[in-house]
């Protein structure tokens, strides 16, 4: 099922003709994660063919309209839907006393467990475990209290076989299970083909960074260090450095210039100013100083697993 992203929305400020709010669905061996619900994302999520009911959690980064005005008809339609599985939503302070007035003056009764966890302005913490991915919460720099999120999978204990291993010898489950395991193999004749030959180390855990909306802070550095994904704040050129520093926002050098001392895999931009029909510029900008950057396209889905791995 694999590790991959949907790039729901990768406007900043307000929805366009061109690009939707803030909001990602993160795929991580089939759960998945809402990161940020702009406004209309429920149409995006129809759009991308994710199935709504199969958001597992919700992780909102801060409380401005542009990354939560979408998540109350979300859960309404989750509960006009039919959903029964409880739902765990993580966010700042104050998320909860929305969604109980809106409910309340509306009079909806959820069928299902909601469940609203206040972050805490801590660095970094676990919010989230379970057996498919990691996920941990720390501090940005806007211009409200708002969080960044590292979704780690989790490490795979057993042995990966080789390319061909299954091709060129007959392995019956448990055979399988114990190779997996570390033992070698023994053939019908007896001669006993050794582990190192069948297996490799399993694969590192792959872990993707999420940070919008923010403005350039080498604070971040330890939270995002070897990321194989961050996708950071690019609401503004370089020619509005001082416009994005007054407003908590990033630019193209800025979030450039800290995915290479953060040593990341590569950059993802996102969270685009409305001025940019054409974000063409930025990208060359960036690319200019992290050649391995890309940049955020609504309905885009990015597999973590096909990155390219040079930096360079």
């Amino acid at each position: 099922m694999g590790f991959y992203l949907t790039v729901l929305g990768s406007g900043a400020s307000m929805p366009t003709g061109h690009r939707s709010c803030s909001g990602q669905v993160v795929n991580v061996e089939g759960f998945k994660i809402l990161i940020d619900a702009g406004e209309g994302v429920q149409n995006q999520i129809r759009r991308s063919h994710v199935k709504m009911q199969s958001i597992g959690t919700i992780l909102i980064s801060h409380l401005h309209g542009d990354h939560f005005f979408g998540l109350p008809g979300l859960i309404s339609s989750m509960h006009l839907c039919g959903r029964t599985e409880p739902l765990d939503i993580y966010a700042p302070k104050g998320l909860d006393e929305v969604i109980d007035a809106i409910f309340r003056v509306s009079d909806t009764q959820l069928n299902f467990q909601l469940t609203i966890h206040t972050l805490a302005p801590e660095t970094p913490q676990t919010i989230f475990e379970n057996s498919k991915c990691r996920i941990t919460s720390f501090p940005i720099y806007h211009s409200i209290e708002t969080y960044g999120f590292v979704i780690a999978e989790q490490p795979k204990n057993s042995l990966s076989l080789k390319r061909d291993v299954c091709k060129k010898y007959t392995l019956a489950n448990d055979d399988l299970l114990r190779v997996k395991q570390g033992a070698d193999l023994t053939l019908p004749d007896g001669t006993v083909v050794p582990n190192s030959q069948l297996t490799q180390p399993p694969k590192p855990i792959r872990r993707y960074a999420y940070c919008c909306d923010t403005t350039y802070n080498e604070n971040l550095i330890p939270a995002i260090k070897g990321v194989d994904l961050l996708c950071f704040d690019c609401t503004f050129d370089s020619k509005n450095t001082e416009l994005a520093l007054s407003k908590g926002h990033g630019t193209t050098v800025q979030a450039a210039t800290l995915a290479k001392q953060a040593e990341v895999s590569q950059l993802l931009l996102t969270h685009f100013s409305a001025r940019f029909k054409d974000i063409t510029p930025l990208l060359d900008e960036a690319q200019a100083i992290f050649p391995n950057t890309i940049a955020a396209t609504d309905l885009a889905v990015i597999d973590l697993q096909n990155l390219a791995q040079s930096n360079d």
